[in-house]
C-alpha cells in the first residue's frame, strides 16, 4: 500500500470525481470504483453552471468559466396562450452535465478510475475500511467515500431504515435539436427560461448546448422539464410497465416507455400548454421519466466512511443544485482534512455536521418549491396553499438556490483551509 493515505472512492459520477480530484490535490492517494460497465457521459441534461461549481473547477484545474454556457437573458412565465404574463430579469447559465463530467472523468489518470466494480459492502476497524465487490474482490483504504448516488449501496448498508421519499410527482424531460425548436421560440425565447403553471404542474424550458457543447444559436438544443403528480401506488407502476407487461418499479429506460403512455403526454401538451411548447413536446423522439424523491441522511460519516452528494441528501430538482451541491460536499471534506492534519476523526465529525445542516437546508427549500405539485399535500402544515397564493413572477424570483449555495461557498472560500479563490 503506498505511504501516501489512501481513499476508496465509491461512484464515479460527479460527485466521486470531484472527491477524487480534491482528495489528490492534499496528497491522498485515490482509487474510484463506478458500477457501470461504460462512460457515463450519456447521462443528465441541463445544469447551471453557477460560481460555486465554476470555482471548484478551477481549484481542481479543470476550468469552467463564464465563457462556458448559455448565458440565461431572463425567466419568463407563458400562459395557456403563450402569452408572456411575467418576467424576472437574468438566470445564470445553462451548460451540460456531460459537460462537467466529461472534464473532470478526462482530468483524472485512467488507472484511477475503475469501471464495471459494484460494491457489495464495507466492513472497517480502528485501522482502515474495506470495500468487497461483486466478483468477490476486496480493496483496503484509509478512508471510503460513499458517492454512489440515490440508490447509494453503502448508505443502505449503514442506514438500514433510511430510504428515499417519493414527492408524489414525475418528471418528464425532453429536448430537441435547434433546428427543430419552433421559430418563435429561437426568435423571441432562445435566451430565456420559459415556466408554465397548469394547474398543479410545472413545466421548465430552458437552452442547452448542442453536441460538441455547441452554444452558438443555430447549434445548441432546447430542452423541457414538465413536473406532473402521479400516484405511487397505481399510477405510477403503470408509467413504469412496458409493452411485454414487465413492471419495472419507479423507473424504467427510456426506449421501454410504451408508445401510449408517450402518446398520452403528447396530448396532454396539447391541452394543457402554450402552443409553442407543446411543440417542443410533441418534437421530441425519447422522452426520459424520472419519479422525483427526497432523501435526508441523520449520519453521513460512520467511522471511516463518509457519505457525499446524493448519497447523502437529495433535494428536489428545483433548487437546481444537485452537481453543484456535490462539488461543495467534496470541498468541505477536503477544507475539513487540510484543517486537521492527523485527525482523522474530528476532519470527518466537522464535515458530518456542516453537510447535513447544508444538506437539510437544500432538501427543505426543494419541498416548499415543489409543496403546489404534491397530489397528497394540497396545503401546507398550516392549512394554507402557500406556493398556490405565490404569484409567478415571485415563483420565478425564488426558484432555485443561489443564495444557499453562495452563502455554503463564501463559508468554505473564507474557512479554515479555504480562499476566496481557492
Amino acid at each position: 500500500m503506498s505511504s501516501r493515505p489512501r481513499v476508496l472512492v465509491i461512484g464515479g459520477s460527479v460527485g466521486g470525481l470531484f472527491a477524487a480530484h480534491l482528495l489528490s490535490s492534499i496528497g491522498w492517494d485515490v482509487q474510484v470504483f463506478e458500477r457501470s460497465a461504460g462512460d457515463l457521459a450519456s447521462r443528465g441534461a441541463g445544469i447551471g453552471a453557477t460560481d460555486a461549481l465554476c470555482a471548484v473547477m478551477q481549484r481542481i484545474g479543470v476550468p469552467l468559466d463564464a465563457s462556458y454556457g448559455i448565458r440565461i437573458r431572463s425567466r419568463r412565465c407563458l400562459d395557456r396562450n403563450g402569452n408572456v404574463v411575467a418576467e424576472v430579469p437574468g438566470g445564470g447559465r445553462a451548460t451540460a452535465w456531460s459537460r462537467v463530467y466529461r472534464a473532470l472523468k478526462d482530468a483524472l489518470p485512467a488507472d484511477r478510475y475503475h469501471f464495471n466494480r459494484p460494491v457489495t459492502r464495507v466492513d472497517q476497524d480502528a485501522h482502515g475500511v474495506i470495500a468487497e465487490f461483486t466478483d468477490g474482490a476486496r480493496t483496503e483504504g484509509d478512508l471510503l467515500i460513499a458517492a454512489d448516488g440515490l440508490e447509494s449501496t453503502v448508505r443502505r448498508q449503514l442506514l438500514t431504515s433510511v430510504e428515499p421519499s417519493y414527492a408524489g410527482y414525475v418528471a418528464w424531460r425532453g429536448v430537441v435539436d435547434g433546428r427543430d425548436t419552433p421559430t418563435e421560440i429561437q426568435a423571441r425565447f432562445f435566451e430565456d427560461i420559459i415556466f408554465c403553471f397548469p394547474e398543479r404542474e410545472l413545466l421548465l424550458a430552458m437552452p442547452n448546448p448542442g453536441a460538441g457543447d455547441d452554444r452558438n444559436p443555430e447549434g445548441r438544443r432546447y430542452y423541457f422539464v414538465w413536473y406532473r403528480p402521479v400516484d405511487l401506488d397505481d399510477a405510477l407502476p403503470q408509467l413504469c410497465t412496458d409493452s411485454s407487461g414487465r413492471q419495472h418499479g419507479v423507473t424504467i429506460p427510456p426506449p421501454l416507455i410504451r408508445r401510449e403512455v408517450i402518446q398520452d403526454l403528447k396530448a396532454s401538451a396539447e391541452h394543457l400548454l402554450p402552443a409553442q411548447i407543446a411543440a417542443v413536446v410533441h418534437r421530441t423522439q425519447q422522452p426520459l421519466l424520472q419519479a422525483i424523491f427526497d432523501l435526508e441522511s441523520p449520519q453521513v460519516v460512520f467511522g471511516r466512511v463518509a457519505l457525499l452528494g446524493d448519497a447523502a441528501f437529495v433535494a428536489r430538482p428545483h433548487v437546481a443544485a444537485g452537481v453543484t451541491k456535490a462539488a461543495l460536499d467534496a470541498q468541505s471534506l477536503v477544507h475539513a482534512l487540510a484543517a486537521s492534519p492527523g485527525d482523522l476523526d474530528g476532519a470527518l465529525t466537522h464535515y458530518g455536521d456542516e453537510q447535513r445542516h447544508f444538506g437539510s437546508r437544500l432538501v427543505a427549500r426543494a419541498r416548499l418549491l415543489g409543496a403546489h405539485l404534491e397530489a397528497h399535500r394540497i396545503q401546507s402544515e398550516t392549512g394554507s396553499d402557500t406556493l398556490g397564493k405565490w404569484m409567478p413572477e415571485n415563483y420565478m424570483r425564488e426558484y432555485g438556490a443561489g443564495d444557499l449555495i453562495a452563502e455554503r461557498y463564501d463559508q468554505l472560500a473564507n474557512g479554515p483551509g479555504g480562499h476566496r479563490n481557492a
